[in-house]
């Protein structure tokens, strides 16, 4: 289904460098946005990919820890 959208010509032109800089479209942005408020997918489905891609992350936080204190700073 195709939609029409008035949207501010400013918005339209940063929405477009943001979606550049990300690798897709404000056409795939707008839709996946769309899709989530709808409630598409599945947050068991997104639980399980999230796992997934934090396995594969292979981060190193070179033994820096959370610190309580310092989460709390202003």
């Amino acid at each position: 289904m195709n939609v029409t959208l008035s949207v501010d010509d400013d918005v339209i032109l940063r929405a477009r460098r943001r979606a550049e800089a990300l690798g897709t479209s404000v056409n795939q942005l707008v839709r996946e946005y769309l899709e989530r408020l709808a409630g598409k997918s599945d947050p068991n489905e997104d639980a399980v990919e999230f796992e997934r891609l934090s396995k594969l992350a292979h981060g190193d936080s070179r033994g820096w820890k959370f610190n309580r204190e310092e989460l709390h700073e202003r």
